[in-house]
């Protein structure tokens, strides 16, 4: 039986930002790192928030956490270190080379994409994800009125 591949980390944080409602790729730093932003509008000039940076060369991806949290995974990870060249309480980066914990990068890419939504002004939200994020005071329809 040949052994199982694994996935590619790397790989792992485009595919799961690719596919959380108004993610955007842009590139502020270069070609050649990734920064993944929520919340930008060419239509209203607001420029995104960033929740994720990835360095391919390096094999780093920087991600948005929870302070607590990100000092937990500091301490019991050693593939996790305060946020590279960001706010090292706001942020942790991940040696993708490294990581040990099937499914971590995916969990985290999640979770410092919600922590940045949450903080963006109702409108915003409910804009990147209406059913997800309602207009207080407001309800959407359902099927049929």
């Amino acid at each position: 039986m040949a052994p199982r591949r694994r996935r590619d980390p790397g790989a792992t944080v485009a595919e799961v930002a690719s596919r959380l409602p108004g993610a955007e790729l842009t590139h502020p730093f270069g070609d050649d790192v990734d920064v993944w932003k929520v919340g930008g509008s060419a239509v209203s000039g607001r420029v995104g928030k960033m929740f994720a940076i990835v360095s391919p060369e390096r094999r780093i991806v920087t991600l948005k956490v929870d302070p607590d949290r990100g000092a937990a995974l500091v301490r019991d990870h050693g593939f996790v270190s305060p946020g590279y060249h960001t706010n090292k309480r706001h942020w942790v980066s991940v040696a993708l080379d490294d990581v040990t914990v099937p499914g971590l990068v995916d969990e985290l890419v999640e979770d410092a994409y919600d922590l940045v939504v949450t903080a963006l002004p109702a409108r915003t939200r409910f804009d990147i994800d209406p059913d997800r994020f309602p207009l207080p005071g407001r309800h959407r329809p359902g099927p049929g009125g």
